[in-house]
């Protein structure tokens, strides 16, 4: 019988991440990754950055794609999946992306093809801007980079003060719920599938980077991610020579497709492919058009 772990057959690396704050438990703590190559001297690198509420499992298609012809490297951002889960560290967007840009600094990553999805996107397109020397190219899927134009009602019931957080850490509600709300195409999660997702998350402890993701959107101007999302917007246009396809689905209910309106104005040389019959989790839904999108970037000159 097949489980889970045979989608994900990946080693399991991980780097340190200095500079908790003092009272953390532990001064460091480590961010779990797989980079996988079966090529001599690939020319490229794929980076896959997952967001809220799923891990390196989502990107496992483009791990299996690619591993023969390019370096494929995927993260767990701190507290989420394989990575460690400190319950006081400071989970926020400007973090997770100093994080990221440690783990490109580090593996000396170069020629990235960034892909990412949900917070990703804003953690994969800072650490882009930071590091524009290192990125090449991007693949884009349902996301955002910049201050939410509405939130969510379902979303924002996860942002109620004490029961929103008992919701998300012990009665699983963001997680859980994403299995079918993030999928159209799908009529039901497989098992397996489900199962992986929801692997590193089995307990309270597991889910606190879960709840602080949703705790770190910001909703009025004086949230401290409110400037973080507003620089990054500003420095977008950056990027914009940069070849990029952003791969939408267009039955997600939480960035509808006025993000992808929003991001095309950013970036306007990027492709877009839009999959009508497809929600949130575009890589479950999706992986054959994903794939063959970053083929054609892989293929793109720069």
């Amino acid at each position: 019988m097949t489980t889970w772990r045979d989608e994900y057959p990946f080693e399991s690396r991980y780097l340190t991440i200095p500079g908790l704050n003092s009272t953390a438990t532990s001064p460091q703590a480590r961010i779990h990754y797989i980079d996988q190559s079966t090529s001599l001297n690939p020319s490229q690198t794929i980076l896959c950055v997952h967001g809220n509420p799923t891990w390196s499992f989502y990107y496992r298609s483009i791990v299996s794609r690619f591993q023969s012809t390019t370096r494929v490297v995927a993260v767990d951002n701190l507290g989420c999946g394989l990575s460690d889960k400190p319950a006081n560290y400071d989970y926020c967007l400007r973090n997770h992306t100093s994080n990221l840009i440690h783990l490109i600094d580090q593996l000396d990553l170069k020629h990235i093809l960034l892909v990412v999805h949900d917070w990703g996107g804003a953690i994969g397109l800072g650490a882009a801007i930071a590091r524009s020397d290192r990125v090449d190219k991007l693949t884009i899927l349902n996301t955002a980079a910049f201050v939410p134009p509405y939130i969510p009602r379902r979303i924002a019931a996860c942002r109620i003060p004490v029961l929103g957080s008992l919701a998300i850490r012990y009665a699983n509600a963001f997680a859980w719920t994403a299995t079918f709300m993030a999928v159209d195409r799908l009529k039901k999660m497989p098992v397996d599938t489900k199962a992986g997702l929801l692997f590193p998350y089995q307990t309270p402890a597991d889910r606190v980077a879960i709840d602080r993701f949703v705790q770190d959107i910001p909703m009025r101007k004086s949230h401290r991610t409110w400037e973080v999302l507003t620089q990054l917007e500003q420095s977008l246009p950056t990027l914009a020579k940069k070849p990029a396809t952003l791969v939408w689905g267009m039955k997600d209910w939480c960035f509808r497709p006025e993000c992808l309106d929003r991001l095309s104005l950013l970036l306007p040389q990027a492709k877009v492919q839009k999959l009508e019959d497809v929600g949130h989790y575009v890589m479950e839904e999706a992986p054959t058009e994903v794939g063959d999108a970053i083929q054609d970037l892989l293929n793109t000159k720069v």
